[in-house]
């Protein structure tokens, strides 16, 4: 067996910074290698909604192609003080202390992670005004589930279903560990 691949230098920043703030609940790095393997595949701007400490922006930062930018928002102003320092000197990110409902000034986007629970539950209706065509939406922390229709908990998983069939999206669920998902969702 080999060793698990280095980290990118922004995320063991982002990692250091998640820990020195005690925030328990950061990007998984399964999901992060799969984000930077996503934003490789993308030019334009890409965006994620609830920046905390900057863990899934550095994930995206590190697979972003030269020509693409990163837009996030978080709206604890001491962690958006902490992530702005993080990415001093980097053009290509932008960290705004702003709701995730205000990244629509900058959309469309090419790629939409959406890392806060709110924009999660709000569907695929707010995602699809804010994503180009054939542009990316990537939710994270579902449990993974082989039923239909999905459950959670004992009950229908009705955000996971309503990505799975909404018809402006063609989406997959993804495993990234035996305890965790992701769904991809390329709109139409």
């Amino acid at each position: 067996m080999s060793a698990p691949p280095q980290l990118p230098g922004v995320v063991t920043r982002a990692h250091a910074l998640s820990r020195r703030r005690g925030f328990v609940s950061s990007c998984r790095n399964e999901t992060g290698w799969l984000l930077a393997t996503l934003a490789a595949t993308r030019t334009g701007t890409l965006a994620e909604s609830g920046t905390g400490c900057g863990v899934g922006s550095a994930w995206l930062r590190s697979g972003m192609r030269d020509e693409a930018r990163l837009v996030t928002a978080e709206h604890d102003a001491g962690l958006v003080e902490a992530v702005r320092e993080m990415f001093a000197g980097d053009d290509a990110v932008s960290v705004f202390e702003a709701d995730w409902k205000e990244l629509a000034h900058e959309a469309p986007f090419s790629l939409l992670f959406l890392d806060v629970r709110e924009a999660k539950r709000a569907g695929p209706d707010v995602a699809a005004a804010l994503v180009e065509p054939g542009g990316l939406v990537v939710l994270d922390d579902f449990t993974p589930c082989a039923t239909w229709p999905p459950m959670y908990q004992g009950r229908v998983d009705v955000t996971r279903q309503q990505w799975l069939t909404d018809p402006r999206f063609t989406t997959v669920e993804v495993m990234v560990a035996v305890d965790a998902s992701v769904l991809i969702a390329t709109r139409r």
